[in-house]
Order: C-alpha cells, then structure tokens, then sequence
C-alpha cells in the first residue's frame, strides 16, 4: 500500500525510527485529558516498539477516562515519578509543550525528543518533528511508522489503531477523513480486531451518570446568531446535580454540532479556581482553530479548544465577539 506522505515527512520518520531503534530507553508521554487518539496512538506505538525488544514506557499525564479502559496494553501506562534517565521521549497528538501538564519537565531531561502530531496549530517543538496536519489522526502517522519499521499489525496494536482513528474521525464521519483513511482502516480490519466490541465501548457505553448529565446540559442550552451558534456550560454546580465527573462531558459538543440549523457548537467546561476549558466544533465554514488562536489555543479548522482563566459569563461574551464576523 502506497504512502501518500510527503517525502519531508518520509525523512522525518526514517530518522525517527533510526534514533529509536538505537536508543538506550524510550518514553512515550500522554497529553492532559488523554482522548481514544492520544492513548490509542501511544499504546499501538508502545507496543510495537517493544516487540523490538526495546526500553519503552509509557506515561500519563492525567487520568485515564473509563471509556478507554478496554484498549490492551492500557496496564503499561504509568506515572514518571523516579524512573530516571531519558534518552528518546516521543510525544504524541501534542500541539505544544504545555498539552503534557506535568511532564513537561521531562523535555529539558531527554536527550532527544520526537514530536508526533497532526494538529495545524502545532508548533514543531521536537528535535524530530512528524507533523501532517492533512492527516486524520495521530494515529493515522503512528500506522505508517509502525509500518515502516516492518513491524506485524496484530490484534493488540490493530485495535489501538482503529480507536485512535476512529475516535478522531467521529467514527470515519468528519473532513479529516481521506482515502488514506480508509485504506488504513481496510488494512487494520485484516489484523483480525473486532470492530463490532470497539465500536461498543467508543459509541454505546454511556453511564447513567454520563446520561444525566446529558439531558441536563441541554436543559442549559443557549442558541445564538440565529440559532447558528449553540453554547452549554458544565459547571462544578452541574456535576454534583449530575452525581458525574468532567469526563462525562464527553460527547456533547458533537451531538451540538448536529442540530439543523448550528454552524458552531460549543462547551464550556468550569474547572476549579475560574479554569475554564472551551472545546469548539464547526459544520462547514467557521475555522474553529482561527478563533481559539486567539485565545493562544489551537487545533483543527473544524475542531479546536483552548484553556482560559476566566469566568464562563466572560468567556462567552468574548467568544461571542469574535464569532459575529464569522456567522
């Protein structure tokens, strides 16, 4: 199967398995608020590397959301805390050092760092950087390195694969979504994976926690411009009513989006000490990523976040601002 990757991203990961297939250890390190692309990607990755019989290990950043327990290998993930030396750190679905919380300090120990993203907002902060912003995932370009280190797709890493991809695609549904894509996802359901056992733990394990805060979020909804922009607020208040945790908002942005008439769907997620967390997604024309630039986040023209100090009634106001050119 031919690669559609440019041969500036050819060169990038042909020096990237090099230094890794020489190294002393290799440390792969989540992102905070680890989604099915990041861990997907790290654990298919992970294990490919040590079928090598290479040092790897892989470390989280924040805690695993439940939806993601089902993934194998999810028991080598581990915290950093007095393991030592670091000799390659490979950072995956990152668009900067900030998106690894607390293990960005281990940037300044590694002898060498890999950065492995998708994300046009990315900003290259790797000794080796593979970034195709045309590709769909991250997981998209871990297929091609596992590929071209002429390591066997098996069940395991077949699985972590097709989450990662999946997961980011909205189940093969958004733009990101090529004809790469989908010969990818042709060449991994012949790794023997079970879609169908995916597919459940990724599209229909919703809690009843998760369900409640659910329909009362959208009791919350605010339509704006029309109707073309719709906005929900999860605060530390609507939690508790919800008995659910922010990892239950998982999904409500999306379903936002799919109302006739919404062009921008956005959710504002209250964290503790006026922390908030915006995720945004469009339809067809509003470049979400252009709006989150400005407040220094990023991410893709039709899916992208930022994190701002700030109160939800502040942020909205502001992001209302800048959407009035757009709508």
């Amino acid at each position: 199967m031919k690669t559609k990757m440019t041969e500036a991203i050819e060169k990038q990961i042909n020096l990237a398995i090099e230094q890794m297939l020489n190294s002393k250890n290799i440390y792969i390190v989540s992102h905070v608020q680890p989604d099915g692309d990041n861990l997907g990607s790290i654990l298919s990755l992970g294990q490919a590397l040590k079928s090598k019989n290479l040092d790897v290990f892989m470390l989280k950043s924040d805690e695993i959301p439940n939806d993601f327990m089902f993934l194998p290998g999810i028991e080598y993930m581990m915290d950093y805390d007095g393991l030592g030396y670091v000799d390659v750190l490979i950072v995956l679905d990152s668009g900067d050092e900030n998106r690894i919380g607390k293990n960005k300090e281990i940037l300044g120990k590694a002898n060498l760092v890999i950065n492995i993203d998708h994300h046009i907002s990315n900003t290259y902060f790797g000794d080796i950087n593979i970034v195709d912003k045309d590709a769909s995932s991250t997981g998209e370009l871990v297929f091609e390195i596992i590929k071209s280190m002429g390591i066997e797709i098996s069940k395991e890493i077949g699985t972590c694969l097709y989450t990662a991809i999946s997961s980011d695609t909205g189940s093969f549904m958004y733009d990101n979504t090529s004809a790469r894509t989908h010969e990818i996802a042709a060449e991994l359901l012949k790794s023997n994976i079970d879609k169908s056992y995916i597919n459940i733990n990724l599209y229909q394990n919703r809690s009843l926690e998760r369900t409640k805060l659910f329909i009362t979020a959208l009791n919350s909804l605010e339509l704006y411009y029309n109707d073309k922009v719709a906005i929900v607020a999860i605060t530390q208040e609507l939690l508790e009513k919800s008995n659910a945790t922010m990892e239950d908002t998982e999904g409500i942005v999306s379903f936002l989006r799919e109302i006739s008439p919404v062009e921008v769907a956005i959710i504002l997620k209250e964290f503790h000490g006026e922390n908030i967390k915006v995720s945004m997604r469009s339809k067809k024309y509003v470049d979400v990523a252009k709006i989150s630039s400005y407040f220094s986040g990023g991410g893709h023209v039709r899916a992208a976040g930022f994190t701002v100090n700030s109160t939800v009634g502040k942020i909205k106001a502001s992001l209302l601002e800048q959407l009035k050119d757009y709508i």
